[in-house]
């Protein structure tokens, strides 16, 4: 169980060897959902209309294994450096724990909800069907996609950033080379449409559950069945569940913010539908780089603040905010150079083309913006500060994204919901870098009037 010591040393040169490996994780995740929405838009504007609704009501679902992983993350982070290694190993295989008992509640409450649930997100007729014939197969291997993501999280926490990765691009890879063969039915095998890309998933995560616990149990040697009383684990699970509660809220918000707007949109056409689903899965490629950095802050700010280096964290944040307005505006003139090209390689639709070149003229002004309040929403949890993030997200998509995108579609249509998007990445952006460094400077004052205290009784 290898420790990486993130309290001395170079800052910046910490965060890109820990942020490079990480993206191979989320190239991973981006390979998962390009590949799906590139040959699932072979089929047709309905077929890739119905991959844009469930989307949104997958991220629900990683959202949440996302906030155990975190939670489980925050909690190893604070403790690998002084605790015994025995008390981490326990907190990690109590982790998993959680986290199967959470996946099959969830499948079971699931399977008897989908059909009412995309029903009222304005899915129907052919597009409904759809919807339920991917939905049916992924739900039933939803175990394989959420122990991964809280195993990976494990082996992030105790520095290794480049397994984690390595796992999540194999996923990637095993689900772009089944795609096709399920999805159309080459070299033999059965032609399954919606069904097929769903299966490819499913079996791309297995392999990755496979990875993940090799790991975690030969390598890394951070598994235990002996899990110590039930009185502990209880412990361990609401000091994790503290941090997975309000960061899976934190993280809920997003999606099913997006399954709102997707309604809101379902009332301009499927092009409008299915030009949001490929806007917002090449917006996920551009953003990994963020993504990534914000997973190394998680871990980078835990170990800093219990050891009470906050100038470790205030340089960090600061190197940090910098790389992501250079990067946000970087990816929005590369979107102004190629967008139509982009947006075809999804689909031949005009119409669909049309409006996924608005959504990144007008919304990819803001991506600079939107990576602060990313990458803030990942330091408040690693200063173990959940219910701030919680706050910040719900700013983003709920006091502002949402009633404008309302507002907006009645004013200005499809254009209108795509302008609230970036007005509501432009302030809640601001906001989370006025909140984070406040609270930093806060904490680092009480930090200094504790020692003198205890130094000058």
């Amino acid at each position: 169980m290898p420790k990486r010591n993130l309290t001395e040393g170079n800052i910046g040169k910490q965060l890109l060897q820990m942020t490079w490996p990480m993206l191979f994780g989320t190239l991973g995740i981006v390979i998962f959902n390009l590949v799906d929405t590139y040959f699932v838009g072979k089929l047709g504007v309905e077929q890739l209309a119905a991959m844009s609704f469930t989307f949104p009501v997958i991220m629900v679902f990683n959202s949440i294994a996302q906030g155990i992983g975190i939670g489980t993350s925050s909690l190893v982070a604070r403790n690998i450096i002084g605790a015994e290694r025995e008390q981490v190993r326990r907190m990690a295989s109590r982790a998993i724990l959680l986290g199967v008992l959470v996946v099959l509640v969830f499948v079971v409450l699931s399977l008897s909800f989908l059909r009412p649930l995309f029903s009222a997100l304005g899915a129907k007729g052919q597009i409904l069907e759809y919807v339920m014939q991917y939905m049916h197969m992924w739900v039933i291997g939803m175990p394989f996609v959420v122990i991964p993501m809280i195993g990976n999280n494990i082996i992030r926490a105790t520095g290794d950033t480049l397994l984690p990765g390595i796992n999540m691009l194999l996923n990637g890879t095993v689900n772009a080379i089944l795609d096709p063969l399920f999805i159309f039915g080459l070299w033999g095998f059965p032609e399954m449409g919606m069904k097929g890309a769903a299966l490819a998933t499913v079996i791309g995560r297995a392999t990755g559950l496979i990875f993940v616990l090799v790991v975690l149990i030969r390598k890394e040697k951070i598994l235990t069945v002996y899990i110590g009383k039930w009185k502990d684990t209880l412990a361990t699970w609401k000091e994790i569940l503290y941090i997975a509660l309000p960061t899976s809220l934190t993280m809920l918000i997003p999606p099913i913010s997006m399954a709102l707007i997707t309604r809101i949109l379902a009332g301009f056409g499927k092009e409008a539908v299915a030009a949001f689903g490929v806007a917002s899965r090449i917006e996920m490629f551009g953003m990994m780089v963020i993504v990534a950095l914000g997973s190394v802050l998680i871990i980078f700010v835990g170990q800093n603040i219990s050891q009470n280096k906050f100038g470790r964290i205030s340089i960090s944040l600061k190197q940090s905010y910098l790389f992501s307005m250079a990067w946000g505006a970087l990816f929005f003139v590369l979107l102004l150079m190629f967008e139509s090209q982009v947006a075809a390689f999804f689909t031949d639709s005009t119409d669909v083309i049309e409006i996924t070149r608005y959504y990144f003229y007008i919304i990819g002004a803001s991506y600079g913006l939107q990576g602060i309040l990313m990458l803030s929403s990942s330091s408040f949890n690693g200063l173990n500060k959940p219910v701030m993030s919680a706050m910040l997200s719900i700013l983003r998509m709920v006091v502002l994204y949402l009633p404008l995108a309302w507002i907006g579609a009645k004013m200005l249509g499809v254009n209108g919901v795509f302008w609230a998007g970036c007005i509501a990445n432009v302030v809640a952006g601001i906001v989370a870098f006025i909140l984070l460094r406040a609270t930093v400077n806060k904490m680092k004052r009480k930090s200094i009037k504790v020692e003198s205290t205890v130094n000058n009784p």
